[in-house]
């Protein structure tokens, strides 16, 4: 029962900061559609095992999987998989979850389905992601030093730093509703990572676009087939409406 309990205490603290992030700070940037181009998700599976895979999991996707977005099964083994991980496995995180409780308050969530369970009325949840990884600056008060204007107080740490450099965020006062508010009007680069801004943003967006595919691996075929679907019902109805004309002309 306490494990129940706090478990559930839990999950409402995941939610509440769900909520902060779903746009009582900032608002959502749009997040580029990469999931038709197979390069972008390539680079986008190299960033997730490279640097996400290490605390958290894909339970419901396998390595082989990524034979979808044009990759061989002899490059997924050089490439992607690390210790003792097969290509028909699925994508555990490397981390004891026991550690990264205690490291971290709690185990970071899997994200196999993230990019469609983080939708909210601020955006998709492509557009969440795509906001909140790029939006971290230094915070020297909490434990990580890092914190996120999408979600604030965040338990994660910035583990992309080295490639986006230091940010901070940039502010001015502006009358919202008769109050003096706040708004975010861009970021200045402290020290520089090793990529540029406009690099570090393409990835992240190849990095989205992959957390869509991983979210619904099918997705562009049930588009596609659902086009050829509807076209096939269009010309249907349209042979359906003339046989009918056809077949009661005579008959008053």
């Amino acid at each position: 029962m306490k494990k129940l309990i706090l478990t559930l205490i839990a999950a409402l603290g995941i939610l509440n900061g769900a909520h902060a992030a779903g746009g009582d700070t900032i608002a959502w940037d749009k997040a580029p559609k990469n999931t038709n181009d197979l390069a972008a998700l390539q680079n986008g599976a190299k960033l997730f095992v490279n640097y996400c895979l290490n605390c958290h999991s894909a339970a419901f996707m396998r390595y082989n999987r990524l034979t979808d977005i044009g990759l061989s099964e002899q490059q997924i083994k050089d490439n992607l998989l690390f210790g003792s991980a097969k290509v028909g496995d699925t994508m555990k995180a490397a981390i004891d979850p026991k550690q990264a409780a205690e490291w971290f308050g709690a185990n970071p969530p899997d994200l196999t389905l993230v990019a469609r369970s983080r939708s909210g009325h601020g955006g998709t949840g492509a557009d969440y992601l795509y906001t909140y990884l790029r939006t971290y600056y230094r915070d020297p008060g909490k434990a990580t030093g890092w914190n996120n204007l999408a979600f604030p107080n965040v338990g994660m740490p910035h583990v992309l730093w080295e490639l986006q450099g230091e940010r901070e965020p940039q502010y001015e006062t502006r009358k919202v509703h008769g109050h003096d508010t706040q708004v975010l009007t861009g970021w200045k680069q402290i020290t520089p990572g090793t990529m540029t801004p406009l690099q570090y943003d393409q990835a992240m967006g190849d990095l989205v676009g992959y957390l869509q595919w991983m979210a619904e691996p099918a997705q562009n075929t049930r588009v596609r087939v659902g086009v050829w679907v509807l076209l096939f019902l269009g010309l249907f109805t349209v042979i359906a409406w003339r046989l009918n004309a056809s077949f009661w002309k005579d008959i008053k």
